[in-house]
């Protein structure tokens, strides 16, 4: 099997267990967050989910697996369908299908570099910098504005971008540890993974606040996969068929996924009550009802 292959294969399972993980965080919460049993499940697929995720950094190249990371929302549909005994409507198999046809085109347009994914410790230092620096502005102006739609977005973004850069960074610890061993895996970017994975996590969830769930989880799903596909071909020369072309290419996909993208966080997030989506269910088709524990699951 082809690297590509490798990459896809992965990420799918990382995306599924994604998916399982908020089932069962869901179920943690509806029973008060008790339960030893559940917290163990709800961690194990969570961590499945993110070795998963950096296995697949190895094979693929980020604009692939980052983009493919959004298969938890879509995952979330069929969940969603047989837990709650409601069909799937036609508008959300729209956006399924552009968030398919987006990736597809990026997948198949994607060249991994012939350089292996390296980063110095100088140009590492640099990237955790910047990044903690952007993370760190938009989070200020998050703190400062009046705005609860606005404060959402901005604490997304910074998110999305704490993710984004942590999949660079794992990325080239991973590509140092299997080609020279342990010994040339630089600690402070080990550190720097950890920092901004957990910080994007906190954003994440800061971001809820106030201003519903499509907005915010909309931008995270949308903001991680384009940080790292840019850093992806800023720093390991990651490309697409084609040339410029192929380029002009992936970015209408990467719209036509991003407008997928959208559309299945809203419906993932709809404030629908439970005995309400029990009387609505009996007559028509319902979007994603009760999704809204999917927050902050599968960003990494």
């Amino acid at each position: 099997m082809g690297s590509l292959a490798w990459a896809v294969a992965l990420s799918v399972l990382s995306a599924a267990s994604y998916a399982g993980a908020a089932v069962a965080q869901e179920r943690l919460a509806e029973n008060g967050h008790r339960g030893v049993g559940r917290w163990a499940v709800a961690l194990l697929l969570t961590a499945s989910g993110v070795g998963l995720h950096v296995l697949a950094l190895n094979f693929g190249t980020l604009a692939v697996v980052q983009a493919l990371g959004t298969l938890t929302l879509l995952f979330a549909l069929p969940i969603s369908a047989l837990r709650y005994r409601v069909r799937i409507s036609v508008p959300a198999w729209i956006d399924a299908g552009l968030t398919v046809a987006g990736l597809a085109l990026i997948m198949s347009l994607s060249v991994e570099s012939a350089d292996p994914a390296l980063l110095t410790e100088d140009t590492g230092r640099y990237v955790a910098f910047l990044t903690l620096a952007g993370v760190g502005a938009l989070t200020t102006a998050a703190a400062i504005t009046h705005s609860a739609r606005w404060r959402a977005m901005l604490l997304a973004t910074a998110a999305g971008i704490a993710f984004g850069i942590s999949s660079v960074l794992s990325k080239a610890l991973l590509t140092a540890f299997l080609q020279d061993g342990a010994r040339t895996v630089s600690m402070f970017l080990a550190g720097m993974v950890v920092v901004l994975s957990t910080g994007g996590y906190l954003l994440g969830q800061l971001s809820y606040k106030g201003a519903g769930l499509a907005t915010p989880l909309a931008t995270v799903s949308v903001a991680n996969p384009i940080v790292a596909a840019v850093a992806g071909i800023v720093l390991f020369d990651e490309s697409f068929r084609f040339g410029f072309a192929g380029r002009v290419v992936v970015a209408v996909a990467a719209v036509v996924m991003t407008l997928g993208v959208i559309g299945l966080s809203r419906r993932t997030t709809s404030p629908v009550s439970a005995s309400a989506s029990e009387s609505e269910s009996e007559s028509e088709s319902l979007d994603f009802p009760h999704g809204d524990r999917l927050q902050g699951v599968g960003d990494f």
